[in-house]
């Protein structure tokens, strides 16, 4: 069964940093699809940032978070993480870690971020 762990959420005040990881259970390479999602209370899930691992275009960052988060892949292949800087308000959400492929798709349960002051 595939599993995808995140870690590394929590408090932090507007301007600060985190660094979310997402430990998986299988090569996320192998999967063409890895992204960043995150659900705010009572709005839907979004794409945050993505990685196409067909090797054809940069990473996809969604203009809310572009200039400040940075989605990477880990050296081993198991991982994936989102670095998250100058932090705002209105980036308090769950964030939750997806790898797909046409026929499989897979979430994490989730992690939470809240900044507030």
């Amino acid at each position: 069964q595939v599993q995808l762990v995140e870690s590394g959420g929590g408090s932090v005040q507007p301007g600060g940093s985190l660094r979310l990881s997402c430990a998986a259970s299988i090569n996320i390479t192998s999967f063409p699809f890895v992204a960043w999602y995150r659900q705010a209370p009572g709005k839907q899930r979004e794409l945050v940032a993505a990685i196409y691992n067909s090797g054809y275009g940069n990473p996809a960052i969604v203009d809310s978070v572009k200039g400040r988060f940075t989605i990477s892949r880990g050296n081993g292949d198991h991982a994936m993480y989102l670095q998250m800087a100058r932090l705002k308000p209105e980036d308090t959400a769950v964030y939750y870690c997806h790898i797909s492929s046409p026929d499989y798709a897979y979430w994490g349960q989730g992690t939470q971020v809240t900044v507030s002051s």
